[in-house]
């Protein structure tokens, strides 16, 4: 008898768990949704809209993702033009969030800018289709990150539904609702705005000054250029767009009063799918290795390249040039003794 009880008794380590996970509270779940997270607004800025795919896509920060705007910190930086000398701002957000994004401290990293458009009206239209719904910059590990988010709010619906827990499920169909919304109103934001005159056939090439000392060299044609870099990435909101925007931002507190009325496990899945999905999307994001914007992409090519000065690097820039306006003008040389006199004259 004596070795039957002792065969039948849980060990003391087991009790504990046990215990524990009676007596863990998670009636606060659903304040992990309004966590402010960036990894929504920066997917959105990298990808410079929104698909529909991303409604099963649920992490912390659904509720900001039209702050994606100002990710780059206010940041508009120095631009000049190489072949012109002229000197100018990049004024499109999302193409500065990708520059901070590839940027290397001391380095010159260059990249190029193509257009990725294409005549074929057929084409064309299925290249709407598709990419309503997937964003073609996307890598091999980035796709797969960014389909394991997916897969697993799938997954989670599925367990919930599994258990009868329609609290949860409600909860989860809520956020997928709110994150519909903000989808719509980001795509209709970014669309194709004023780009400046076309100026066809012509070729350019930039330097572009961003903070902590890192220098990008963008080449590509000057409409293609021009397509990334000026002008407007996401307009502003009308006031139908804004008043979905913030429909869908109340859901989302609506929703974290509402998670504490789900069961246990419905709790624990809701928070496990919020902190995964959070950790996928960040990667995804990571691994994004070119920009699309309005039918042109921005890939970077070659090593970045390291300069113990700035002036060095100007002084490189100038020669192969053949010019040192634009220089000039960005501040990185001094203007020569008889040109500085013609310009006090």
């Amino acid at each position: 008898m004596a070795s039957q009880n002792a065969t039948t008794t849980p060990a003391p380590s087991v009790l504990i768990s046990n215990n524990l996970i009676a007596n863990l509270s998670l009636d606060a779940a659903g304040l992990v949704a309004l966590a402010d997270l960036q990894s929504i607004q920066t997917r959105t800025a990298l990808i410079v809209t929104s698909t529909y795919l991303d409604t099963f896509v649920l992490c912390p920060g659904i509720h900001r993702q039209q702050d994606a705007t100002e990710l780059n910190g206010a940041e508009l930086p120095s631009c000049a033009a190489l072949t012109t000398g002229y000197v100018f701002r990049v004024e499109n957000p999302a193409t500065v969030v990708f520059l901070q994004k590839i940027g290397k401290t001391g380095h010159l990293v260059t990249a190029v800018v193509s257009s990725s458009a294409t005549q074929d009206g057929r084409r064309t239209a299925w290249r709407r289709i598709k990419t309503s719904w997937w964003s073609p910059n996307s890598s091999l590990s980035s796709s797969l990150s960014y389909l394991a988010a997916v897969i697993l709010t799938l997954a989670t619906v599925g367990f919930v539904i599994a258990i009868g827990d329609w609290w949860a499920f409600t909860i989860l169909l809520i956020l997928m609702f709110a994150r519909l919304c903000n989808t719509i109103v980001v795509r209709r934001r970014s669309q194709v705005g004023w780009k400046g005159v076309p100026e066809p056939g012509l070729q350019g090439d930039l330097l572009i000054l961003l903070s902590q000392d890192r220098w990008v060299r963008l080449k590509g044609s000057v409409d293609d250029l021009k397509a990334v870099t000026s002008g407007q990435w996401m307009r502003d909101m009308t006031f139908a767009e804004s008043s979905l925007a913030a429909a869908a931002t109340m859901i989302v507190y609506v929703d974290a009063a509402l998670a504490s009325n789900a069961s246990q496990a419905g709790k624990m899945a809701f928070v496990v799918l919020l902190l995964l999905s959070a950790g996928l999307l960040g990667f995804s994001n990571d691994r994004i290795a070119a920009l699309c914007m309005f039918g042109r992409e921005i890939r970077v090519v070659g090593e970045p390249k390291a300069y113990a000065r700035r002036l060095i690097l100007a002084q490189e820039l100038v020669k192969s040039t053949g010019r040192d306006d634009w220089a000039i003008r960005l501040g990185m040389i001094n203007p020569e003794p008889h040109e500085a006199l013609k310009v006090v004259l």
